[in-house]
């Protein structure tokens, strides 16, 4: 009879032990932070870690390594995989719906402004801007047989603009194929939420476009199975000699990195962060009235715009 009781106790804690509980991860990668909660009893910490390296040695042009970075230094030989083949697939998805705002090749131009992994080139005139444009253009960048073809070797190939969404995409299918349904993953502020938590939507905030370096809360969404990303220009910038502030934000049809009237673009979707990632790129640089008619022929897309009005003040836009 002890030895039942015993028994019996020893398999109600087990079965305790493989209750799934909110398993919540967090650290760096890709330059920035992540934080990943989920409904489990494994901890995935390990697999997690071999996702982002093989994202990283696809897709970084920070890992002088990886293919993306081969392929722009000129190695033809590069046969790029799965992960390389869709982000240049989604790539040349949202440059055509955009008519060319979100474009993977204004890499040189990153760069010289200081915002990327190569050379900064301080006080950029009209003319050099004009020179960088000309290897500027996703229709001058070929995908063929898993090999990449430029026009020119000047063409340099950078998907940073939405290869945090990508990741936090990678990590989001990796828990679905194990069959986890509650998930939140967050890189860098791109965020991709499934089912719930205790039967709750996922809930996360949009900054305030705060220019004074404090943080504070504009809003409050809920996440009903969706990906959520959000771009702004008003912490990430410069200052040049002339007292011009130069935002991260390149605008591929212009070369120019100035501020559009638009501090802040929240873009939310039923599908991937990869997505999502690129348009709220896409949108800061259209600006606001641009954005606004783009959003009528995509109405699937949802978002929070946060702009200057014509008297200074804080206004919001939400479809």
């Amino acid at each position: 009879m002890t030895f039942l009781i015993v028994l019996l106790i020893l398999l109600i804690a087990c079965k305790e032990e493989q209750k799934p509980t909110n398993i919540k991860l967090q650290g760096s990668v890709f330059g920035t932070t992540y934080r990943i909660t989920y409904l489990s009893e494994v901890n995935y910490q390990e697999s997690i870690d071999s996702l982002f390296y093989l994202v990283n040695k696809s897709l970084s042009t920070y890992m002088p390594t990886s293919d993306i970075s081969k392929i722009n230094q000129g190695d033809t030989t590069v046969v790029v995989d799965d992960m390389f083949v869709e982000v240049f697939e989604k790539a040349k998805k949202i440059h055509k719906e955009t008519d060319g705002y979100f474009d993977p090749t204004i890499g040189r131009l990153i760069d010289a402004y200081g915002f990327g992994s190569g050379k900064e080139k301080k006080d950029l005139t009209s003319e050099e801007i004009a020179a960088l444009m000309e290897n500027v253009g996703f229709d001058k960048v070929m995908l063929k047989d898993r090999k990449v073809y430029r026009e020119s070797p000047n063409i340099e190939f950078n998907v940073n603009a939405f290869a945090k969404g990508y990741g936090v995409d990678v990590i989001g299918r990796f828990f679905e194929s194990k069959n986890i349904h509650d998930y939140i993953v967050e890189i860098g502020g791109e965020i991709r939420a499934r089912g719930t938590k205790c039967g709750k939507l996922w809930k996360v905030a949009i900054e305030k476009p705060n220019i004074d370096g404090t943080r504070s809360i504009q809003k409050v969404i809920e996440l009903d199975n969706e990906s959520m990303a959000t771009s702004g220009n008003y912490r990430k910038y410069k200052i040049n000699e002339d007292g011009k502030k130069i935002v991260h934000t390149v605008n591929a049809k212009t070369g120019q990195a100035e501020e559009s009237n638009l501090l802040s673009v929240s873009v939310r979707l039923k599908g991937d962060c990869a997505d999502v990632d690129a348009y709220a790129t896409a949108f800061l640089a259209m600006g606001l009235e641009k954005t606004k008619e783009f959003l009528k022929e995509y109405p699937e897309l949802k978002v929070v715009l946060l702009y200057h009005n014509d008297v200074g003040e804080l206004a919001e836009f939400v479809n």
